[in-house]
């Protein structure tokens, strides 16, 4: 692959992936609340939902929800839906300063499977990715542009794993502030709000 198209992707794909979008909410929320390496650990489930549709553009799969609005409906008003949830489930959460039994009914397992179904459930991801990866690809190499397509998502997985990182290193930073109930009541409000907003933009988006 060439190195000029290299030097315009990595930049371009790791501002993508820093963007304050839901996911990376989570990775904040969840390193805040337990700890670092489970916050780091769930977002594998960012990254299996991230495969699954770089895969789905690299075989040109996408292009059903370009051309089906009912499906891009479906998955639509289904991502949002989640966000609605996970956006009242942390109006409610608990904020007492003993977390300890509220954290051991949480594992790792489980926060990814949150993180997958939030990504999951954004058809505009499939939409990006069918968009900005194609624009690095090289019609005059001899690569197969499905293999480079592949090769420049593995790049963006990489990148995403660095996001994850940084915001669970932020969360995990900011911990100590957040055992006291008012401020972690707070942050939990802002959070709920941010991911209710997340869905309503969902919902209004187009394709």
């Amino acid at each position: 692959m060439d190195l000029s198209i290299l030097l315009l992707f990595l930049p371009a794909c790791f501002a993508l992936n820093m963007a304050p979008g839901p996911n990376n909410l989570l990775s904040l929320h969840n390193a805040s609340r337990y700890g670092l390496r489970h916050a780091c650990l769930a977002g594998a489930g960012r990254l299996l939902a991230f495969s699954g549709m770089i895969a789905l553009a690299a075989m040109g799969l996408a292009v059903v929800l370009h051309t089906s609005e009912s499906l891009f409906t479906l998955v639509k008003l289904a991502g949002a839906a989640y966000l609605f949830y996970l956006a009242w489930q942390l109006w409610r959460a608990p904020v007492g300063t003993d977390r300890q039994g509220t954290e051991l009914t949480r594992n790792s397992w489980q926060l990814a499977r949150q993180e997958f179904f939030v990504a999951a459930g954004n058809p505009k991801a499939v939409l990006i990715f069918t968009a900005f990866l194609p624009q690095f690809v090289s019609l005059g190499s001899p690569m197969p542009v499905a293999e480079q397509l592949l090769r420049l998502g593995l790049m963006f997985l990489l990148l995403e794993g660095v996001a994850i990182a940084l915001y669970a290193a932020l969360g995990a930073y900011l911990r100590r502030w957040f055992e006291q109930p008012r401020p972690r009541r707070l942050f939990n409000r802002i959070s709920a709000g941010l991911l209710g907003c997340a869905g309503l933009g969902l919902l209004v988006s187009r394709r």
